[in-house]
């Protein structure tokens, strides 16, 4: 089922699939070969909804404006990452910073909701970031 919903995604982002541009029944040929961060769309989303769920569950503002400002702030990353690879700066900012804070939250408390979960996301983030920036070609 997962492929299912991934294929047309690999058809419309390689581009090298698709160059038929003859062929009148390719649709997707029309289509940018702009990758998507849908990992950094997806990680920005988890941390938006994350403030959300902990404002409804303890009506913590705090909690909501760290989440919608963090989420935006990597919803913001995953579009610089979609226009341009190399530029993961923003993204790499916003995934340490939640590493460290929320990872100092979850070994104070020792829970993994919501700190624990938030901590391993961005961890993961700050790890496929930064094999991103290793994987960058040099220029000489």
């Amino acid at each position: 089922m997962f492929l299912c919903l991934l294929w047309p995604q690999i058809l419309v982002c390689n581009g090298s699939l698709l160059h038929h541009s003859g062929d009148p029944f390719c649709v997707f040929a029309l289509v940018s070969n702009m990758s998507v961060d849908w990992i950094g769309y997806g990680y920005a989303a988890v941390i938006a909804t994350g403030g959300v769920v902990g404002y409804a569950k303890a009506r913590s503002v705090p909690s909501l404006a760290a989440g919608l400002l963090f989420g935006g702030l990597a919803g913001f990353g995953a579009y610089q990452i979609s226009s341009d690879p190399g530029n993961v700066w923003v993204s790499l900012a916003t995934s340490g910073a939640l590493t460290g804070i929320m990872g100092k939250r979850f070994f104070a408390s020792k829970k993994f909701m919501p700190a624990g979960l938030i901590a391993g996301t961005s961890l993961l983030m700050v790890g496929k970031l930064s094999l991103a920036l290793l994987q960058k070609p040099q220029t000489s």
